[in-house]
């Protein structure tokens, strides 16, 4: 199956879709590609808002400044957030009788992270063609839900008993 099969297959059914992946042999290079795969699609969601930024300021705000920091935030720092919440989510898992490894956790949230990409790409584009607002932050919570959904329940498939 292909990653954007997989993606929109994520939206119905999560585990179905994490219990593929562990079937294939999905491994930790495996869950660092989706990490980054994600990164970069978050990158691109959110360069459109940086040019209404940067527009809407007069120039006074360059976006190559914006598009830099940026970058730095999502390519540099983000995944090592994302690895840091992954462990923190194996050690609950662990609290709470899972049975995975902290490879499993990883794979979970970072496929949670890629699956949600489509919809934080749109989210990108109505934060760039409207502006802050009620539609943003609604389309906002659609992506966050999207990532808990797919994430929670992958984790759940994951960590669960073998």
């Amino acid at each position: 199956m292909s990653t954007a099969q997989a993606i929109f297959r994520s939206y119905r059914a999560p585990r179905a879709v994490a219990r593929d992946f562990r079937a294939a042999g999905a491994d930790e290079a495996t869950g660092l590609g989706w990490l980054f795969a994600a990164c970069i699609l978050f990158f691109i969601a959110q360069l459109p808002g940086l040019a209404r930024t940067s527009h809407l300021s007069d120039g006074e705000v360059p976006l190559f400044g914006l598009a830099l920091g940026t970058f730095f935030g999502t390519m540099l720092l983000a995944p090592i957030l994302f690895y840091v919440l992954a462990s923190l989510s194996h050690f609950v898992a662990n609290t709470l009788g899972g049975q995975g490894s902290i490879t499993d956790a990883r794979l979970a949230m970072f496929w949670g992270l890629l699956a949600s990409g489509p919809v934080v790409l749109f989210q990108g584009l109505v934060a760039a063609l409207i502006g802050p607002g009620q539609q943003a932050t609604l389309v906002a919570l659609a992506s966050f839900v999207v990532f808990l959904w797919v994430w929670l329940n992958s984790l759940i498939e994951l960590e669960g008993a073998r």
